[in-house]
């Protein structure tokens, strides 16, 4: 272990103990303290899941980048590790940027962007590093293993970051973000025998002007007879309800030609609807399950745990189930939460014409809240969840618009961005006069999933702890509600 590490496991282990528990989460992926982004090197290993992150343990800020390490059996309760990674050597002196993880003879093996700044010059390059144990990694020698000889002709080291690393038939593959000479987002797709010796395999895909000026953090998968591609856009131009946020994620849905090396796009769309998603990444499970976690937070905006000088900023959402429908990406909760859901409270078939349902004291901070309605046409409804005097987030669903909106505008610290507007509430598209939505609570973090398997994330921060819950009805509708605390 290498003198930063050393000295990073230390600093976490005699500090950690200091942060401000106010807003801290307890059933997602946090670090101990310090600052948490992308996750990174998501892989079931050994039995157990492995979700590594970019990490600077010495601030709530970005910094030179390291990578975190937690593993859990069940995606609720982590365990976290040492610190795996550490910047430092000539190629990633600047950042151990994000990357992937796979298996090999036995052996964890992690594929990353090695970050360095010289002056204005930016180099990103490839990087490998393995385990025996999958808790302490060692940087190849002879790194990087993918750098400028690779791209001659096809991309600059500037913006050359993220590599998702898989196996196909006798080959492992990687694609890895880039960048055109126009600043549109560029996915490239490399070929290895042993993950040492790579060579240049093909352009996956190239967006269009609209699409963003970089993609970064890219993940390519089989799921239910689909090839899907994951990726993070950074400003893509917003279109209708979609890619309201600075940066993006969307999923590209189609067939990869392996013979030439392309992704035939059949269509893409917005993959959380939310305010606080960003640099998803998966791995299948031992069951052949495709999981989904991402940085539950957002580039360029006011960090309140940051400001409140809390010691910690940033989580990772609670990991998804995902699966293909009507060539849509859906999105489901891992099936641990349920286990930990205690429902208390239920309403069955209840007739609701033009009043409002108030029940008092119903939200905690690891709540679960599950809606079915049935409503008439005409029917617009109007949600306040953890409920204050003053504070809520509000849910509102009008069937005639087929409009769903989830608002935190009403909730606590003020969170702007770069948006050119203060950006406070996103809605989304629903179909028809039936709406099911579950609602995930966890201190500062509701995720809802709802019809479709759309979902949206959104973080806030409570100056006034509320804990009532309101549905108010103009129109009619019947409604079926189960209601409990998520136990830990």
């Amino acid at each position: 272990m290498t003198q930063k590490l050393i000295k990073a496991n230390q600093y976490i282990e005699k500090e950690a103990a200091g942060v401000n528990q106010e807003y801290r989460n307890k059933f997602h992926l946090m670090a101990p303290i310090g600052w948490i982004n992308d996750p990174n090197g998501f892989i079931y290993f050994r039995g157990e899941y492995h979700l590594f992150y970019q990490y600077y343990p010495y601030d709530s800020v970005w910094g030179p980048m390291y990578w975190g390490h937690a593993k859990s059996k069940d995606l609720m309760h982590w365990e976290h590790l040492p610190v795996a990674l550490a910047p430092g050597d000539s190629y990633d002196r600047d950042g151990c940027f994000s990357g992937s993880a796979i298996e090999k003879d036995g052996k964890l093996y992690l594929l990353y962007t090695g970050h360095n700044v010289d002056g204005e010059k930016t180099r990103q390059v490839q990087c490998l590093a393995v385990s025996e144990d999958g808790v302490n990694f060692e940087k190849y020698s002879k790194n990087p293993v993918i750098d400028e000889k690779h791209l001659e002709g096809i991309a600059e080291c500037e913006d050359f970051r993220d590599p998702k690393v898989f196996r196909k038939g006798n080959f492992f593959y990687t694609v890895v973000a880039a960048k055109t000479v126009d600043s549109r987002g560029q996915i490239l797709l490399f070929q290895s025998k042993d993950l040492v010796e790579w060579k240049f395999y093909s352009v996956l895909l190239e967006g269009e002007k609209k699409q963003g000026i970089m993609w970064e953090c890219p993940d390519l998968f089989h799921l239910d007879g689909k090839d899907v591609l994951i990726m993070s856009p950074i400003q893509m131009e917003e279109e209708g309800l979609s890619y309201k946020n600075t940066s993006s994620t969307v999923a590209f849905i189609g067939e990869v030609d392996w013979e030439s090396g392309r992704f035939c796009t059949e269509n893409y769309h917005e993959i959380d609807f939310g305010l606080d998603f960003y640099a998803p990444q998966t791995c299948e499970n031992s069951v052949g399950e495709r999981v989904m976690v991402a940085w539950m937070q957002m580039w360029n905006r006011r960090m309140p745990t940051n400001e409140l000088g809390h010691g910690w900023a940033g989580s990772m959402t609670f990991p998804r189930r995902l699966s293909i429908v009507d060539n849509q990406l859906c999105q489901r909760p891992a099936t641990s939460i349920y286990q930990a859901i205690k429902i208390e409270h239920q309403i069955k078939d209840k007739e609701m014409v033009n009043q409002t349902l108030e029940l008092k004291d119903e939200v905690c901070n690891q709540h679960y809240m599950s809606l079915e309605m049935e409503m008439s046409n005409h029917t617009k409804i109007n949600v306040q969840y953890a409920k204050g005097l003053n504070e809520a987030i509000i849910f509102c669903y009008d069937v005639e618009k087929e409009l769903f909106t989830l608002s935190r505008e009403r909730a606590g610290h003020e969170i702007s961005g770069a948006e050119k507007e203060l950006l406070t509430q996103r809605s989304v598209v629903l179909h028809g006069n039936k709406l099911k939505l579950e609602i995930l609570r966890d201190t500062s973090s509701i995720e809802v999933f709802l019809d479709g398997g759309k979902a949206m994330t959104v973080t806030f921060f409570e100056i006034e702890k509320g804990r009532d819950f309101s549905l108010s009805v103009e129109g009619s509708l019947k409604l079926t509600l189960e209601s409990g605390k998520i136990n830990q």
